[in-house]
């Protein structure tokens, strides 16, 4: 019978370490999360820029300032469009936090312009795809048929894939390109 009392002591320590390592962790990531304030400039539909510093949009994927949508008979420069409506968005009370970089080391931050999150609407009105953080607004986008899912478009991943790879930057056959460019040059 003395045994029971003991597991429940045990649970209880057991418990609470795991509950102080959490607590540990929170802080610590906390220590490391950069919060910054506007004026931000919108370098495109997912990237901000203050003070020399790049900052990208985590959860979203917008189109490159470059890319066009639709159809060849009524194309429409959606990356344009996503830039203008990420800076419409973005004002002087829009705050964003992150704490971690992306590959290009650019750091990833969530925002917020007042009680709005201005990546979610990038997302819901259709002027970017999730990445991961966004399903159920890309979802009402689609339902509703807006912005890019209002015809045909590339996702911006697939759309940079092919144009690094006839730029010659990717692909099996860049670097061959790039030595045939070479020699013609000289």
């Amino acid at each position: 019978m003395r045994k029971r009392p003991r597991l429940w002591r045990d649970a209880i320590v057991a418990f609470a370490l795991i509950f102080l390592l959490w607590l540990i962790a929170m802080k610590l990531q906390q220590r490391n999360e950069q919060v910054l304030a506007g004026p931000f400039v919108v370098v495109d539909g997912d990237t901000l820029s203050l003070a020399g510093e790049r900052l990208r949009l985590r959860g979203l994927d917008a189109p490159e300032l470059k890319q066009s949508c639709g159809n060849s008979e009524r194309p429409w420069p959606c990356g344009q469009a996503a830039r203008t409506r990420l800076a419409e968005l973005v004002g002087a009370d829009t705050t964003c936090r992150g704490a971690e970089r992306d590959r290009y080391r650019r750091l990833l931050v969530s925002c917020r312009t007042g009680q709005q999150d201005p990546a979610a609407l990038m997302v819901r009105e259709g002027l970017a795809v999730s990445d991961g953080g966004y399903g159920l607004e890309e979802a009402q986008a689609r339902l509703a048929g807006r912005g890019l899912w209002a015809g045909d478009f590339k996702r911006p991943a697939d759309w940079r894939r092919e144009h690094a790879a006839m730029e010659g930057d990717e692909g099996m056959f860049g670097w061959i390109r790039n030595l045939f460019s070479r020699e013609e040059a000289q």
